[in-house]
């Protein structure tokens, strides 16, 4: 479904992404493991068209996307769930929603979408009216997923989604990313718990200073000494 090959992407002089490549196919959860700063965040933003690479492509179901505007990524079904969540403070629940599905006409479906989106977080549907700045921190994280949702993505790029969460909250929405995987949603994950990650995906990629350094299944991650030791805290 996504093909990256060999991206460069700079901040300024910075070279953040030096020559990476990786591949998510349909019906996966695919994570992306490492320290602060390892680039994980850039890397979605390169998908996304927020950050564009200088050099190398990005593939989307075959047809290359790496120059294409933010919002045609979109059309084509990428959407992608900020870290720090990002949600409108001052629109409601509800508002948030609907700005999701800001590039869609067809209403029918917009209201399917919100009846699934309160069907996945109930807490959602009984605050709609209130507004976002006032949830919890763990209700933000829902609300910015759902509000991703109403865009109907094929592939939906999740960055940091337990980060400042009490760990039960952390539990409650790697559950939901599971589950919206199972509902025919591919998804690719930055994350930097990467036990939570790990048990959680099918594949990964471990990413150092802009480079993937390792790749595997995500029970092959798990097992690496290397990555016991820098990332699931185990000598």
């Amino acid at each position: 479904m996504l093909k990256v090959e060999d991206i460069h992407t700079y901040y300024g002089n910075i070279h953040a992404i030096k020559g990476l490549s990786l591949e998510v196919k349909q019906g996966e959860i695919v994570t992306l493991i490492g320290s602060n700063g390892a680039g994980k965040s850039t890397t979605l933003m390169s998908i996304s068209g927020i950050t564009r690479p200088r050099q190398g492509r990005i593939f989307f179901q075959g047809q290359e996307i790496t120059n294409a505007p933010t919002d045609g990524i979109v059309s084509m079904g990428i959407t992608q769930v900020p870290e720090g969540r990002m949600i409108f403070p001052r629109l409601t629940v509800y508002e948030n929603l609907l700005m999701g599905a800001y590039l869609r006409k067809d209403r029918k479906g917009i209201k399917l979408d919100e009846k699934h989106a309160f069907e996945l977080f109930p807490i959602l549907g009984e605050r709609r009216k209130q507004a976002g700045g006032t949830l919890s921190g763990g209700e933000q994280q829902m609300l910015a997923i759902a509000r991703a949702l109403m865009a109907r993505p094929k592939l939906l790029l999740l960055d940091e989604p337990s980060l400042g969460l009490a760990p039960i909250v952390v539990e409650n929405i790697f559950e939901v990313i599971t589950r919206i995987n199972s509902q025919g949603t591919t998804i690719l994950l930055v994350e930097q718990n990467a036990q939570m990650a790990l048990q959680t995906a099918h594949k990964g990629y471990v990413l150092e200073t802009g480079k993937i350094i390792l790749q595997g299944t995500a029970k092959e991650l798990m097992e690496n000494p290397s990555v016991q030791e820098a990332y699931l805290g185990m000598d």
